[in-house]
């Protein structure tokens, strides 16, 4: 009899290692699927990137807490199979000394998509404040109307999630009327990802919306003092070269780590480096007609919003080449290039590799 149980129990544990093992090679394929696949979902998502950002993101979390409790049980199975002698956890406990190796826990940060309400404490003033949330203290000031700079310990404050103004907007605006109001360029609203519009083609609003106005001024504050910047030209001495004249109309923030480059006169493209060209794309929403081109040591680089691109895909192309025409095609409200540098699919800083 308890050789029957024991070849019965063998049975039963040969029987569930083969199927975790079934699942383990089904959830593998799958994650290589997606992971093909995954730029055609990414580029739906960046058509509707303001309006889906939250709900894809409490989704995304949904469908991770589900395969977690499903694939608990197999993990831990599998861990149990593997382990000869066990160590109770308390051995563990009282013999692993995590200072030692100086492991620190570290509070993950979400990007915020709207106003935050903050508590004042004893001790804190609208600067160090401002510095917590990296706005300025304008941006507080502005949101709260505040006429002076004094602060009472339980006041309760709205923090914006950017530098700039938050707008409640009225019948007949547009972004480009907001946008001169506030002494901004419109398509910085447009790149804000939690901006919503009712019409993505014209970035029509809805009276009554809040909308986010990064870098925005009021109308009656002071000028500000802003340095003139350098004139770029296609060259360098960095890693890459400049692929375009005009100015700078937007530089790398955490939501757009990319560089907007504008000149209303439409000049050329040039790749930044040496490569080969690995996406043409012509879409009518996010990046518009854009071009990535492949380079050494895992980096790319692409080249958005063109209304005319010059190569296809497999073309060899040098450093210097033009290879499109600055537009004004997808998310885009006016003429300018969006320049991104990617290490192995990670969005980079372009500034620190243009110099």
């Amino acid at each position: 009899m308890k050789k029957q149980l024991k070849l019965f129990r063998e049975d039963i544990g040969a029987w569930w290692r083969g199927w975790s093992l079934y699942i383990h090679k089904r959830l593998r394929r799958i994650g290589v699927r997606f992971e093909s696949n995954k730029a055609v979902l990414v580029d739906i998502l960046m058509a509707r990137r303001g309006s889906y950002q939250r709900p894809f993101l409490h989704f995304s979390l949904g469908l991770l807490f589900v395969v977690g409790a499903m694939s608990a049980p197999i993990l831990a199975k599998s861990g149990e199979n593997d382990t000869g002698d066990f160590t109770p956890s308390s051995a563990i406990s009282t013999s692993l000394d995590l200072s030692e190796y100086g492991i620190q826990t570290q509070k993950s940060e979400r990007p915020r998509d709207q106003l935050l309400k903050y508590t004042v404490l004893d001790g804190d003033t609208l600067s160090t404040i401002a510095e917590k949330f990296d706005v300025s203290v304008d941006t507080i000031k502005w949101a709260n109307s505040m006429r002076r700079d004094t602060l009472t310990v339980g006041q309760e404050i709205d923090i914006p999630p950017v530098t700039g103004v938050v707008h409640k907007v009225k019948e007949g605006e547009t972004v480009y009327s907001i946008a001169k109001k506030y002494t901004t360029d419109a398509q910085k609203i447009a790149n804000f990802p939690f901006n919503d519009f009712t019409d993505l083609d014209t970035f029509a609003l809805a009276a009554g919306q809040s909308l986010i106005v990064p870098d925005g001024v009021m109308p009656d504050a002071p000028p500000r003092v802003i340095a003139s910047k350098p004139p770029i030209i296609t060259g360098g001495t960095g890693q890459f070269i400049w692929p375009t004249n005009g100015v700078i109309s937007q530089y790398p923030v955490w939501y757009h780590m990319a560089l907007d480059i504008a000149n209303p006169s439409a000049p050329g493209i040039a790749a930044a480096d040496d490569g080969t060209v690995v996406s043409v794309q012509y879409l009518k929403y996010g990046y518009g007609q854009h071009a990535i081109i492949g380079h050494v040591n895992g980096f790319s680089t692409l080249y958005g919003h063109m209304s005319e691109i010059y190569v296809n895909v497999g073309d060899k192309v040098g450093r210097g080449q033009v290879i499109g025409r600055m537009g004004s095609t997808g998310r885009s409200t006016g003429m300018h290039l969006h320049f991104e540098i990617r290490l192995n699919g990670a969005l980079q800083n372009p500034l620190g590799y243009l110099k």
